[in-house]
C-alpha cells in the first residue's frame, strides 16, 4: 500500500514572527514522519508569508489571442535581461475576498477587461520550499480587441502595458525563453494543451 503522509504527521514545536511588515517571514520549528519509519530530529525553517494570489489568462477563443500584460519586477534586475516581464493578470487575495472576485477585479485594474466567463483552472504552489503562497489559476474568456493602453493603480505604483498577441507567437516566446516567470509559462503550456477545446465549446 502506498505510504501517504498528511498533516498529522508533523508535530509543530513552535512558530515564531521573525519580521512584519508588507510581508512577513516566520521561523517553524517541528519534526516530521521519515518515509523510513520514526520521526525526524528537530528542523528549523524560516517562511516567507504573502498570502495567497489569484492569476488570470485572459484569452480570445475567437481571434486565438492571449492578452498579457509588462511591467517592471526589480527583483530580477540583477538576473535578467530586462527587468520588466510579459506576464499573465495576477493578484493577491485580500481577507474577505473570493479568488473569483479578485480576478475579476485584476482583470480589470490590470489590463482594462471584462471577463464574460471565468473558470477555474487549478491552483499550485508558487516556491513551496521556502513560501506558503498558492495561486489560483483561473482561464477568462475576453474581447481581445478590447485591450489596448496603460494600466494599473497609480496608489500602488503600477505602471502596466497591455500587449495582444497570438497564441502560438505567444507560447514560441516560452519556448524561446523570452517569457520565463512562472505563473506565465505555467498558463501558456496549459493553453497550448486545451485550446482547441476552449475555441470548439458553444
Amino acid at each position: 500500500m502506498k505510504q501517504e503522509f498528511n498533516r498529522d504527521d508533523v508535530q509543530m514545536l513552535s512558530q515564531r514572527t521573525l519580521y512584519k511588515g508588507f510581508f512577513r517571514m516566520e521561523e517553524y520549528r517541528f519534526k516530521h514522519k521519515l518515509f523510513r519509519g520514526g520521526w525526524s530530529e528537530e528542523v528549523t525553517r524560516e517562511v516567507f508569508e504573502r498570502g495567497h494570489a489569484v492569476v488570470v489568462l485572459p484569452y480570445d477563443p475567437e481571434t486565438d489571442s492571449v492578452v498579457l500584460i509588462e511591467q517592471i519586477r526589480i527583483p530580477v534586475i540583477e538576473s535578467a535581461a530586462s527587468p520588466w516581464l510579459y506576464e499573465l493578470v495576477a493578484g493577491m487575495i485580500e481577507p474577505g475576498e473570493t479568488a473569483e472576485e479578485v480576478a475579476h477585479r485584476e482583470l480589470h485594474e490590470e489590463a482594462g477587461l471584462r471577463a464574460s466567463e471565468m473558470t477555474c483552472v487549478s491552483n499550485y504552489f508558487s516556491s513551496p520550499g521556502g513560501t506558503s503562497e498558492r495561486f489560483d489559476f483561473y482561464w477568462a474568456q475576453v474581447d481581445a480587441t478590447a485591450a489596448q493602453g496603460i494600466h494599473g493603480l497609480s496608489d500602488e505604483h503600477e505602471d502596466i502595458k497591455v500587449h495582444v498577441i497570438r497564441r502560438q507567437e505567444a507560447y514560441q516566446m516560452v519556448v524561446d525563453g523570452r517569457i520565463n516567470n512562472a505563473s506565465t509559462v505555467i498558463g501558456l503550456q496549459w493553453l497550448q494543451l486545451n485550446y482547441q477545446s476552449l475555441r470548439t465549446s458553444p
